[in-house]
């Protein structure tokens, strides 16, 4: 538990001095609060069962560990994420109401929409980054498709569905990338989460679909097939299956890792920021996490505030900008 001051010293420093201010000040507002001292809720942007919900659910464990006080997994799906976002961005700024969700939804989204009902650069800020690894791109085997190259011949001679997991996600922009640079006409079918989206694609209502290797296991043995992998390297649980830049897909989408990031409302003190962040570093080195990230076949481990503030600066104007080249708009 950790000491947060009300209010920073210099504005309690009147010309009557330290006590004079406290004076005049109700004595609760002149104590200092304790944090955490209720219960912690993290909204989650995207049903249970995939890898946003997975991370969150961990996560809430090792609050819970760490500062005794319970934590509590709110799924709030839909809208691409903008119902979870917005309950997020509207709450108080204490550190009681943190946000899960994918980079998509909080990086590009501020250009794919026109209009929403927060500000992105203003309301939310980041705590730390949960990595995803390679996304799968999956068809079902019955295509006859086995690269992306092949796919995107299928896909000029025949009508074909890309699923993406939440509208402005990922595949949205692959898609659209793909549509603009081979003369294709995929259309991309949105999901409320990846669950449904894999159990489409290999009941045959998709022809290809993306996301994360978990979800693709749970039907590879129903005859869906791995054709390519985003990312720079190749996915530890596919070391057969190469890149989409090693099928010489080209643009700086397809070599791009997006994440998970943690978020709070803007606002929030920088201590209670450091702490939350130091949770998810400290859990990473546990066996929970360990094996969590070999189920969904990543590397990496998460990056606490300081990293995660620098590849904010640095990532998020690439991901705007290739939203702006493409011009897509969901509204």
């Amino acid at each position: 538990m950790i000491q947060l001051p009300l209010f920073p010293r210099r504005k309690l420093l009147s010309a009557g001095g330290l006590a004079a201010a406290s004076l005049a000040l109700p004595s609760a507002i002149a104590q200092q609060a304790k944090w955490p001292s209720k219960p912690i809720r993290i909204i989650v942007a995207f049903p249970p069962g995939g890898l946003t919900d997975a991370y969150a659910r961990l996560y809430a464990e090792q609050l819970t560990a760490k500062f005794g006080i319970q934590a509590i997994v709110d799924n709030k799906p839909g809208a691409g994420a903008i119902i979870a976002i917005d309950a997020v961005a509207k709450s108080p700024a204490d550190g009681y109401t943190l946000l899960m969700t994918t980079s998509g939804t909080v990086w590009q989204n501020r250009v794919l929409y026109n209009k929403l009902p927060y500000n992105l650069d203003k309301d939310i800020v980041p705590i730390a980054f949960f990595p995803s690894g390679p996304l799968i791109v999956g068809v079902p085997e019955k295509l006859g498709v086995r690269t992306f190259k092949e796919l995107v011949q299928y896909a000029k001679q025949n009508p074909t569905s890309m699923g993406s997991y939440a509208p402005g996600a990922y595949p949205n922009m692959v898609v659209d990338q793909t549509n603009r640079s081979e003369g294709t006409k995929i259309q991309t079918i949105n999901y409320r989460g990846e669950a449904p989206m894999w159990v489409d694609l290999a009941g045959g209502q998709l022809q290809v679909a993306i996301g994360s290797y978990q979800s693709f296991a749970t039907v590879q043995s129903r005859g869906v097939r791995a054709i390519g992998v985003t990312g720079s390297y190749r996915s530890p649980k596919l070391p057969d299956v190469p890149t989409l830049t090693e099928q010489g897909v080209q643009g700086r989408l397809v070599t791009l890792e997006g994440g998970l990031p943690l978020m709070a409302p803007a606002g929030t003190p920088e201590a209670v920021l450091q702490a939350l962040s130091l949770v998810v570093v400290e859990g990473a080195n546990t066996p929970r996490a360990a094996q969590l990230r070999e189920t969904f076949a990543i590397p990496n481990k998460p990056k606490n505030l300081k990293e995660t503030r620098a590849d904010w600066e640095r990532d998020v104007p690439v991901w705007i900008k290739l939203a702006v080249d493409l011009g897509v708009k969901l509204d």
